[in-house]
């Protein structure tokens, strides 16, 4: 098994998600992949911006959730060319967005924005990009990380409960046998950054570089082969 992270870079531009998605299927010619993917370049930025300016009361946070829902609706139209495939991916992208409207409209109404609200608000990056990239993908199959990865309440912060974690990984996974003749061929597709606290059940997140935390998470947890962390830029450091 290996375990494969693409940063924000490689999901950033029409032709980096082709390249993740190339590399990927290449790789799950010889063995199981599990793909860790972040949002798309910019977008996690971009949400914490627009609910900044929505908790002023300043109705520009309009324009620039419109900006945000544009960007990934531009991109299903460029890289998913089967209608059905299509259609079908928009109709889960587009609740997604609703959803978030709805709390960006709540946090514009109210003049409030709760570490809680702030958290749920910054989960729909990597909630949108996993179901393009998931879509995009042959035998491409979404996890949700809120079902394994699981946080708790320490010293004022959210802490991975690595033990708990571990478990939940390792039975959401082990739980599609890679031996079963509807799971030759499939790659999983893991939202990075994101968690959900073991206790009150609220959408949590790792922290800023939560998906490279996630993918070493899931590939310690399953004693992946490998763990590679892709990113899209020149050089290396």
């Amino acid at each position: 098994m290996k375990v494969l992270k693409f940063g924000g870079t490689s999901v950033g531009s029409v032709e980096s998600i082709l390249t993740l998605k190339r590399i990927v299927e290449q790789e799950a010619k010889q063995q199981e992949v599990i793909v860790v993917v972040s949002a798309l370049g910019g977008i996690t930025d971009k949400l914490i911006a627009t609910s900044q300016i929505a908790v002023k009361g300043n109705e520009e946070w309009e324009a620039e959730y419109e900006a945000i829902a544009q960007r990934h609706h531009d991109m299903i139209d460029v890289i998913i060319s089967n209608a059905n495939r299509k259609q079908e991916l928009l109709q889960k992208v587009d609740a997604l967005l609703e959803q978030l409207r709805s709390i960006y409209r709540g946090v514009f109404l109210i003049h409030d924005l709760s570490e809680k609200t702030q958290a749920a608000i910054v989960s729909y990056g990597e909630r949108l990009s996993s179901n393009i990239v998931a879509t995009l993908i042959d035998g491409g199959m979404r996890m949700n990380a809120r079902d394994f990865i699981k946080t708790e309440r320490k010293n004022g912060k959210q802490s991975l409960d690595a033990e708990l974690t571990y478990k939940l990984v390792r039975k959401a996974f082990g739980s599609i046998s890679c031996n079963d003749v509807a799971a030759k061929g499939m790659v999983f597709v893991v939202p990075g950054f994101i968690s959900k606290d073991r206790d009150s059940g609220e959408t949590t997140n790792l922290g800023r570089g939560g998906s490279d935390y996630t993918a070493s998470i899931i590939a310690a947890a399953l004693d992946a082969e490998i763990l590679e962390i892709w990113t899209d830029v020149d050089g290396f450091m």
